[in-house]
C-alpha cells in the first residue's frame, strides 16, 4: 500500500487511451470515444473482484458513503451508528445527508463493538456502519444478526480494506452496501475515486442516478434523459477510472507483496512477549495493508511511536493523539464548527458528544501502533525495518 508506488506502462496506456480520444467525462460523447468507456470497464472488473452484482463508481470514498446511505433512504434526522476509530469522512458523509452520526466504542478488532452497537440503537437508528480500518474486519456475523433483528442497514466502509476477506467473501460485499475509496494512498488508486457496491438492484439504480444529478441514464441522448429524483454530482472522470482500471488488474500482485512484507515484520515483532496483535475474527483474512499491534500501555506506545520517528521508521501511527482518525481530537465535530448553519435536529442529536467518554476505545487505541506496509520495499529493507522496530520496542520496554 499504496498502488501509486508501482505505476507502470499499464497505467500509462489506459490514461493515454482517454487522452487520445479526448473524452474525459464518463457519460455522453459516444461518437468521439472510439469504443473507450473506462468507468464502465472498471465497474465490470470490480464486480468480479468483489463478487457482487452491481458497482457504481463515484468521485471518492466519502462520496461513496453518502451515496450508499442516500440510495437506501437514509437522511434527515436518521441515526447512523459508526465507530470512534475511523476517518473524519465517516461522520462528514453522514452529516451531509442531514443524518446524525452516533459514535460507539471499538473492540480489539479495532472496529465497531457489536455490544456497543446494541446499546446505541434507538427508534431513530437506520443503519450500522462498520469501518474496516487498516485492512481488517470486526465480528461480521454478530453485526449481521443485530441488523437483521432490528431491521437496520449494514453498511461496510471498506475504504482501507480492499483485498481483505471474511469467510471467503470480499470485505464490502457482506452487508447491504459496501463503500470503497481509490484515493492516492489506497492499495489501488484512481488518484481520486470511490465505489458503491451492492447485490440490491434498487440500491444500485438509486446510486447510479443520485451520483449524476438524478439522470436516469436511459437511451443514448444525455439531453433527453429524465430525472426521477433529485441528485448531486459525485461522478468519477474517465481519466481517474483509467488509472483504476490498470490498478485493479494488478491487485493480486499488490496483495501478494503486502502479505509478504507484513509477514516478515509480524514474525519479528512476535518474538517480543509484550507485543500483541489485533484480533482477526475466525474466517477473516486481513488485506495486510497495515500491521497493527498493541503495547502494554499508553506511555510505552507513545515512547515507541517517538522512537520509531527518531530512528527513521516512517509510516507508523499512534492514533490516540491523531486528529484525523480518532474521536479524542475531533473538536470541530464536537463544537459543530460549520461554515453553514447545522439543523437543530442534528445539533440536538450530537449533544451527547459534549460529555460522552469512550474508555474502551481509549484502552485499545492508546496502546495501538499501526504501520502501513509499502509495496516498494525490497526484502532487505523490510528486514532492516523489522530489526529497527524490534530494537526500539525493546528499548522502550527496558525503561519501565
Amino acid at each position: 500500500m499504496p498502488g501509486f508506488e508501482l505505476f507502470g506502462d499499464l497505467e500509462r496506456k489506459q490514461v493515454n487511451d482517454v487522452l487520445d480520444n479526448g473524452v474525459l467525462m464518463r457519460y455522453g460523447f459516444d461518437g468521439m470515444r472510439n469504443g473507450h468507456w473506462k468507468a464502465k470497464e472498471l465497474e465490470k472488473e470490480l464486480e468480479n473482484t468483489f463478487q457482487v452484482n452491481h458497482v457504481q463508481l463515484v468521485s471518492s470514498g466519502t462520496a461513496a458513503v453518502s451515496v450508499a446511505l442516500a440510495a437506501a433512504g437514509v437522511g434527515a434526522g436518521d441515526e447512523v451508528i459508526i465507530p470512534t476509530f475511523t476517518f473524519v469522512a465517516s461522520f462528514e458523509a453522514v452529516m451531509a445527508l442531514g443524518a446524525i452520526p452516533i459514535l460507539v466504542d471499538i473492540d480489539d478488532t479495532l472496529t465497531i463493538n457489536p455490544t456497543a452497537v446494541v446499546k446505541a440503537i434507538t427508534p431513530k437508528t437506520k443503519a450500522v456502519m462498520i469501518v474496516q480500518m487498516c485492512g481488517s474486519m470486526g465480528d461480521m456475523d454478530a453485526l449481521q444478526t443485530i441488523c437483521t433483528k432490528h431491521k437496520l442497514l449494514l453498511v461496510e466502509d471498506a475504504c482501507q480494506a480492499i483485498g481483505g476477506t471474511y469467510k471467503r467473501k470480499p470485505l464490502g460485499s457482506i452487508g447491504d452496501l459496501g463503500c470503497f475509496s481509490f484515493d492516492f494512498v489506497k492499495t489501488i488508486t484512481c488518484g481520486e475515486g470511490g465505489a458503491v457496491i451492492s447485490n440490491n438492484k434498487q440500491y444500485y439504480t438509486n446510486s447510479d442516478h443520485y451520483s449524476d444529478h438524478g439522470h436516469d441514464h436511459i437511451g443514448n441522448d444525455r439531453g433527453a434523459e429524465t430525472h426521477p429524483f433529485l441528485g448531486y454530482n459525485f461522478r468519477i472522470s474517465e481519466l481517474h477510472a483509467a488509472v483504476g482500471l490498470a490498478q485493479v488488474k494488478r491487485l493480486p500482485e499488490f496483495l501478494a507483496i503486502q502479505k509478504k512484507n507484513f509477514g516478515i515484520i509480524r514474525d519479528a515483532l512476535s518474538q517480543i512477549p509484550e507485543v500483541t496483535f489485533r484480533t482477526v475474527p475466525n474466517g477473516g483474512e486481513e488485506s495486510c495493508a497495515f500491521l497493527n499491534f498493541f503495547l502494554p500501555d499508553l506511555e510505552i506506545a507513545r515512547n515507541v511511536s517517538a522512537g520509531f520517528k527518531e530512528n527513521g521508521v516512517d509510516g507508523c501511527f499512534h492514533y490516540y493523539d491523531n486528529n484525523w482518525h480518532y474521536v479524542r481530537k475531533w473538536d470541530h465535530l464536537k463544537e459543530l464548527k460549520s461554515l453553514f448553519p447545522i439543523s437543530e435536529e442534528v445539533k440536538e442529536g450530537l449533544k451527547y458528544l459534549q460529555t460522552k467518554e469512550f474508555p474502551q476505545s481509549d484502552h485499545y487505541i492508546g496502546r495501538n501502533i499501526s504501520c502501513l506496509i509499502k509495496l516498494s520495499w525490497t526484502e532487505a529493507q523490510v528486514k532492516e525495518r523489522a530489526s529497527k522496530m524490534v530494537e526500539v520496542i525493546k528499548a522502550s520496554l527496558l525503561k519501565l
